[in-house]
């Protein structure tokens, strides 16, 4: 048994065999799809844009507001809610299916 001193060593970048590696590929989808979702509305925003008359997605309302506002202010919440429930939903299937691996019993 290792010593209880000596310190315990991660490196998200070069994950161990296992375990690891599939809990950072989760992580790392998980990161990517909150960064086209979050940034990648903003840029369609940016690049639909006509001169300086903005984009014809501004223009468009919703509920009476403009629909780049109704979106940050409601999807982007849902969206955190919906990516939080993948990822548990991600890391118990890992998890279960380390443990079947650990205790003999293969998919």
């Amino acid at each position: 048994m290792k010593n209880a001193h000596e310190p315990y060593h991660v490196n998200l970048f070069r994950p161990k065999s296992g375990y690891m590696k599939g809990e950072v590929a989760i992580m790392l989808a998980v990161l990517a799809g909150w960064a086209v979702v979050t940034f990648g509305f903003q840029l369609l925003l940016m690049l639909t844009e006509s001169g300086g008359s903005g984009s014809w997605l501004t223009g468009f309302s919703f509920f009476n507001l403009p629909f780049h506002f109704w979106f940050t202010a409601q999807m982007l919440p849902l969206w955190f809610i919906i990516i939080c429930a993948l990822f548990n939903l991600c890391i118990d299937r890992l998890t279960e299916r380390q443990s079947r691996r650990r205790n003999g019993f293969h998919d």
